[in-house]
C-alpha cells in the first residue's frame, strides 16, 4: 500500500515508524523540517518529501496521484484539511484521513465528507473520509483507567460492548493461586475469558488449569458490566475514585478535567502558565485550578495530594511528568498515571514509582492500522508498549472458508494468536474450542507477538 504521511512531529514520526514496519507498505513522509525529514529517513525504509503538505506541488512531488492513502497529521488542523481536500480533487487520491485537535472542529461531522463509495458532484464540506484527535483518544483511555481503578490497560470493542482490560493480579483477588477454570465456580453468572498472562516479562499459555499467581500481568476480555467483578477475582476491589489532581492544563487535561466533572468527581488543576491558567478556570465547572508547578513539593502538600486518589501528570514535558508523578506517589497519592512518549521511559517507569505510564502514540495508532491492514477490520489496539495486538475483524465467506463454519480449534492460527469473543447480533459471545464461527460475527483476537499479525490477516480475508 503506498501511504503518505503529512508531518513529521512525534505524531507523524509514530505513523511513520509503525506503518514503514508493516510488509508491502511504501512510505512517503512530508514536511518543512528538512533536518527532522533526514533523522526520520536515518531510522526507517521512507521516502521524504520538504514542503507545505497543503500545496499541490509538494502532493505532487509526494506521488498523490498514485497513493492508496493520506495521512494529514500536521499540529493544524486546518493545513491538514486542506492537504486531505487538495489531495481528493487534484490527484484523486482514495483514503484520506486528517488529524483534527480542535472540538470546534469535531462537534460538527457535517464539516467532513467520505469521498468513498458514490461522490456528489459538489462537496458540502472536506474531502476527510475519517479523522483521528490523538487528544480525544489519550483522554477516553485515562477515563477508562481512573473509572477502573487497578487496571494496565483497557480498550473497547464493539462500540463499548466488550472491553479488554489489563491488571496485575495481586494476594487478595479470589482467583490468585487459584487455576483458570475456577473463575466458573466464583462467579458463575458472568462471561470472561483471560486471553493472555505475562509472568517475570515472558507470556504463559492461560489454559484451564494455569494457576494465576501473585505479580502476573493479566489480560481478560468481558462484556462492559462484567469488568468489576471479574477484576475482584484478579485484585482486591478498590473503592471508586473521587479525587483526581491533573498537572497540566493542555489540550488533554482541559478535557479530562471536563469529562471527570460530568461524573461529579472532585478535580484539581495545576497550570504553570498564567494565561492558560485564567482561561481553563473559565471553561471548568466545579474544578481548581491552581496556577503553579506541579513539581512543586510545598504546593502538593499543601493542596493535601496525599488524599488524592489519582494523580495524573500530563503536562507537554515528560521529564516533568514523570518528576511530578514519582513526587506525588512519594508523598501520599494513592495511584499516579504520567504522560510518557518514549517507550523505554514508559516501561522503565511502570515497573518502578508510576502506576501506570501512558504512551499516546500506542492509544492512537490502531485508529491508523484499522485502514492499512487487510480483511475487514474494525479495530486494532496496540498492548504491552507495542509488543502485542488485540483486533476486531469481521468474519466473511462461504462455510467451507478458511474461518466461516469452522469451529474455533479447526483454524489454524499462529502461535500465540488466539480467538478470544465473537460477537453475533448483538450478543458477546466468550469464545471456546468448540465455538462456532459464522458470517458476520465480530471476532475478537489476541495476538501475543505483533510479527504474527499478517498471518491473521490473511486467514480473515473475505
Amino acid at each position: 500500500m503506498k501511504i503518505i504521511i503529512l508531518g513529521a512531529g512525534q505524531v507523524g514520526r509514530t505513523a511513520a515508524y509503525h506503518l514503514a514496519r508493516e510488509e508491502g507498505n511504501d512510505v512517503t513522509v512530508v514536511d518543512t523540517d528538512d533536518d527532522l525529514l533526514r533523522d526520520l529517513q536515518d531510522r526507517i525504509d521512507i521516502r521524504t518529501v520538504q514542503g507545505n503538505a497543503a500545496n499541490p506541488k509538494t502532493l505532487e512531488l509526494a506521488n498523490a496521484a498514485t497513493a492508496d492513502m493520506l495521512v494529514a497529521l500536521t499540529n493544524s488542523d486546518e493545513v491538514n484539511m486542506v492537504a486531505c481536500h487538495v489531495a481528493w480533487s487534484l490527484f484523486g487520491t482514495k483514503t484520506k484521513i486528517a488529524r483534527i485537535r480542535s472540538r470546534s472542529y469535531t462537534l460538527h461531522p457535517s464539516l467532513f465528507v467520505s469521498t468513498e463509495g458514490e461522490v456528489p458532484a459538489q462537496l458540502a464540506g472536506f474531502a476527510v473520509d475519517s479523522y483521528v484527535s490523538p487528544e480525544e483518544s489519550v483522554t477516553a483511555y485515562i477515563d477508562r483507567l481512573i473509572r477502573y481503578p487497578g487496571a494496565l490497560q483497557v480498550v473497547d470493542f464493539v462500540d463499548g460492548r466488550v472491553r479488554l482490560v489489563g491488571l496485575r493480579a495481586l494476594k487478595g483477588g479470589l482467583l490468585v493461586g487459584q487455576p483458570i477454570r475456577e473463575i466458573r465456580q466464583h462467579i458463575p453468572r458472568v462471561d470472561a475469558r483471560v486471553a493472555a498472562i505475562y509472568r517475570g516479562g515472558h507470556s504463559v499459555d492461560p489454559e484451564g488449569d494455569t494457576v494465576i499467581e501473585h505479580g502476573d500481568e493479566v489480560f481478560f476480555i468481558a462484556a462492559t458490566e462484567d469488568i468489576r467483578s471479574v477484576m475482584s477475582e484478579m485484585r482486591k476491589a478498590e473503592d471508586s475514585v473521587k479525587r483526581v489532581v491533573i498537572a497540566g492544563g493542555g489540550n488533554i487535561g482541559l478535557r479530562l478535567a471536563q469529562k471527570l466533572e460530568e461524573d461529579n468527581h472532585q478535580v484539581k488543576v495545576i497550570e504553570r502558565n498564567p494565561a492558560r491558567a485564567r482561561r481553563i478556570s473559565e471553561e471548568l465547572r466545579g474544578s481548581i485550578v491552581l496556577c503553579g508547578d506541579a513539581a512543586d513539593e510545598e504546593l502538593l502538600v499543601e493542596e493535601n495530594i496525599d488524599s488524592a486518589d489519582v494523580f495524573c501528570a500530563l503536562t507537554n514535558s515528560e521529564e516533568a511528568n514523570i518528576l511530578s508523578a514519582m513526587l506525588a506517589k512519594r508523598l501520599g497519592a494513592h495511584r499516579v498515571m504520567a504522560l510518557i512518549t518514549r517507550p523505554a521511559y514508559g516501561e522503565l517507569m511502570q515497573s518502578g514509582p508510576i502506576d501506570v505510564a501512558i504512551s499516546p502514540q500506542t492509544v492512537t495508532i490502531g485508529s491508523l492500522l484499522a485502514y492499512v491492514r487487510r480483511g475487514d477490520i474494525v479495530q486494532v489496539h496496540s498492548l504491552r508498549g507495542g509488543t502485542a495486538e488485540a483486533i476486531e475483524t469481521i468474519a466473511h465467506g462461504a462455510r467451507s472458508g478458511r474461518v466461516v463454519g469452522r469451529a474455533v480449534e479447526d483454524i489454524r492460527l499462529p502461535e500465540g494468536a488466539s480467538i478470544i469473543t465473537v460477537v453475533r447480533n448483538g450478543v458477546v459471545i466468550m469464545a471456546h474450542h468448540d465455538t462456532v464461527i459464522e458470517a458476520g460475527d465480530h471476532v475478537i483476537l489476541f495476538v501475543a507477538d505483533k510479527r504474527h499479525v499478517e498471518q491473521v490477516e490473511r486467514l480473515f480475508q473475505p
